[in-house]
């Protein structure tokens, strides 16, 4: 067994069941509904289902990062008991946690010098962050030591291809990603915004397609143009969405009769409260092994 430990934030958005069961330990993101602090535990607070709904009925939902202090009891369990840690964040072109993973590293280096703490900026989110650390577990497994993983992660992570496309376009107005008179004309054309994770791992627009049918096949032809080897792509494939799984579901039939040779059925897992809080219902991401971002 390796003498480290390999640690994320929950918005991974993968379950805790998928994370225990590869042994990769987490740390939870927070939210406020209407005043209330909750943590982006994996649903266990409020189900996607029901954090939505508020939304929709006008609950105000604002996230925070995982704080220095958070991250200095979370890293220092492990350092506390010999072990060293790689902690992989969720993209600084998103949250500024990574910031404050940097800063508890420091606190912790003058206690525990002897001991390893390798932070890694993702440039990832979502099942996307969730991907790479899943395909870092592996690396592990197979003996990579710690330093040598979180190198490998810095060579790779922007190999992690991200597609969202939304039907439902009002958090994203809400939350100034589109215009309010765009989203006006939007919805009534039935546009979807197609949108990617950049190589500075912040969101964008990428093209505007009308109606979910040609959304979900320009998907697949993105797929088909970036993923590694094609049609003939031989990795892993996640989904996340947002309180929309049949959307979801018919997008990994599509990707499960194109790209025949992936390792396993698509993978499909809830947006979490985190990246919920912005983009609201509607939403559903595609996650993929590919041509590096640029």
């Amino acid at each position: 067994m390796p003498g480290y430990v390999l640690s994320c934030c929950s918005t991974v958005d993968l379950t805790r069941d998928w994370l225990d069961g590869r042994d990769i330990k987490y740390v939870y993101f927070n939210y406020v509904l209407d005043g209330v602090s909750c943590k982006d535990d994996f649903g266990q607070t409020n189900s996607p289902s029901d954090l939505y709904a508020k939304m929709l009925a006008g609950a105000d939902a604002k996230t925070s990062q995982v704080s220095t202090g958070d991250y200095v009891e979370h890293f220092e369990q492990f350092l506390a008991a010999g072990l060293d840690v790689v902690h992989v964040t969720l993209s600084s072109g998103i949250s500024g946690t990574y910031n404050s993973a940097v800063a508890a590293k420091g606190i912790l280096a003058e206690k525990y010098p002897e001991r390893k703490l390798i932070v890694v900026d993702s440039l990832c989110a979502s099942a996307g962050y969730g991907l790479l650390v899943d395909r870092l577990a592996d690396l592990r497994d197979q003996g990579m030591g710690a330093e040598e993983l979180g190198a490998w992660a810095e060579d790779h992570k922007l190999e992690v291809q991200h597609w969202f496309f939304s039907s439902d376009l009002t958090f994203f107005i809400r939350g100034g990603r589109i215009s309010k008179a765009a989203g006006l004309i939007g919805g009534m054309l039935k546009i979807c915004p197609v949108m990617d994770v950049e190589p500075d791992g912040s969101l964008a627009v990428k093209e505007k397609i009308r109606n979910k049918k040609n959304t979900i096949k320009r998907d697949l032809q993105i797929m088909e143009e970036l993923a590694v080897r094609g049609v003939d792509y031989a990795d892993k494939v996640f989904i996340s969405q947002a309180d929309c799984e049949d959307d979801a579901r018919e997008v990994a039939s599509q990707v499960e009769a194109k790209f025949t040779k992936m390792d396993g059925p698509v993978h499909l897992f809830p947006i979490g409260a985190t990246i919920g809080c912005h983009t609201g219902p509607g939403t559903v991401a595609l996650f993929f092994w590919g041509k590096p971002r640029a």
